[in-house]
């Protein structure tokens, strides 16, 4: 049975709507992270920290899509709820036709200027034939990133999240296959970790454009004729500024870890840190794809004015957060070893470093879901400032202030717990913008 956003959600109903999502953030993280694990175990450490260097790079240029997929199903899903269909289509057909024109720029601009951009993140000689060969790759295939990024969004929206879900995982079995034929068999190393996640790319964003463009898809969106409308064009980017303030101030934050663990204690700690990404695109992942799955509902039910189911979504969902929170970091901290394992077998010291790290990075994942989860809110009530200014404070203005001032208070633990005390004070924010605006909005 096809469960509808204008449905009452029960806990059982709305974890069956996003539990899709979730796993299909989790499962598109893992693209990432399968091309780490081959680079690390085949192509050497050398490799791994050059993937990793560059990485902000291409996570940079994809904040776009996450803007427009997030902001632009805030807006779609709100006019479903008032009835407005033909507007909400037109709207998700102007949204996809300037994603794949922005794309394209990006991908020239990428691929032109990517050695300058290696170099300017502190590419060593040695680490610069790996980056550009990584980077160069990949931001050819842009345009893929951004669909897919945009579609995981709409596709809920479109009240299909199992749709996405299988879309992803087709695609990301493919990119496993692909990493081991051509990394461990064809010995193409970080090249042909880029070319596996580009390939995934780019079938994870056409299969669903396909879909909408047919006719008589099913479901209330469908890509087709179109009309210019510049106010909703930036509303959507508005909307979804959250998610790309949270996505460029990741990549910003990424660069300054680096610099600062280069200076400190060298390559193994743009090592260590890197492992620690991955095991966070996964935990928070779940917390991501729970914001993704929930919010076309958050913004139908605020479009058609039920403010009760508002209320109700909310409660439901801290409840949620705080359960999955506390088992993340239980499992974080007892699987700590293997899963430093899986990327440093091959030296002890970079193990236990690793190790180390991980223990105490992954007590923020106690608090992220909670601020996570307050960005994805607001973004879905179409309030974007508020939204916005929870990301800033959550991604970028905190976490720069715990890195540049801890390491001088308690060294390298300070690098680790930067995340823990950033996340602690962006909490008080989530919280102090919740209470202000309960009245507004009648949750």
């Amino acid at each position: 049975m096809t469960i509808r956003l204008s449905d009452h959600f029960t806990v059982g109903k709305l974890l069956r709507f996003t539990l899709p999502s979730v796993v299909m953030v989790i499962f598109t993280s893992l693209y990432t992270i399968v091309d780490g694990i081959f680079v690390a175990n085949v192509a050497g450490s050398q490799a791994f920290a050059a993937l990793n260097l560059i990485w902000p790079v291409i996570a940079i240029m994809g904040t776009f899509g996450f803007m427009i997929g997030t902001g632009g199903s805030a807006l779609v899903a709100k006019l479903l709820g008032e009835q407005k269909k033909r507007e909400a289509n037109e709207v998700f057909s102007l949204l996809v036709y300037s994603l794949i024109v922005v794309a394209l720029v990006m991908s020239v601009v990428g691929a032109v200027w990517i050695e300058d951009f290696a170099r300017l993140l502190g590419a060593t000689e040695q680490m610069l034939p790996d980056c550009v060969a990584y980077g160069r790759t990949l931001v050819l295939m842009m345009t893929g990133y951004f669909l897919q990024n945009t579609f995981q969004a709409f596709l809920v929206t479109a009240e299909r999240p199992t749709l996405g879900l299988l879309l992803t995982i087709i695609a990301g079995v493919m990119n496993m296959v692909l990493d081991y034929l051509l990394i461990a068999v064809a010995g193409l190393g970080i090249f042909g970790a880029a070319l596996a996640t580009g390939l995934s790319w780019i079938v994870g964003g056409i299969i669903p454009f396909v879909f909408f463009v047919t006719p008589g898809n099913g479901t209330p969106l469908r890509v087709s004729k179109t009309r210019w409308n510049g106010k909703a064009l930036l509303q959507s980017c508005f909307n979804g500024s959250s998610e790309m303030v949270t996505n460029l101030s990741m990549s910003v934050i990424t660069v300054l870890y680096n610099f600062e663990l280069m200076k400190m204690i060298g390559a193994d700690g743009v090592v260590a840190y890197g492992v620690l990404q991955y095991i966070s695109f996964v935990f928070a992942g779940a917390f991501l794809g729970y914001g993704v799955g929930i919010a076309p509902i958050i913004s139908y039910h605020y479009g058609a004015g039920n403010t009760g189911e508002l209320d109700s979504l909310l409660k439901k969902s801290l409840a949620l957060i705080a359960i999955t929170a506390l088992v993340l970091t239980i499992v974080a901290e007892i699987s700590a070893p293997w899963l430093a394992m899986v990327f440093v077998n091959g030296s002890a010291s970079l193990g236990a470093l690793t190790v180390h790290a991980i223990r105490i990075y992954s007590v923020s994942f106690l608090l992220c879901g909670f601020n996570i989860f307050g960005s994805s809110f607001f973004t879905a009530l179409n309030n974007g400032l508020v939204s916005a200014a929870i990301s800033f404070v959550r991604t970028f203005l905190f976490q720069i202030a715990c890195i540049l001032i801890l390491p001088k208070l308690f060294g390298l633990d300070g690098i680790w717990s930067a995340v823990v005390v950033a996340e602690s004070l962006s909490l008080l924010v989530v919280v102090f913008f919740l209470r202000k605006e309960k009245a507004r909005y009648g949750y």
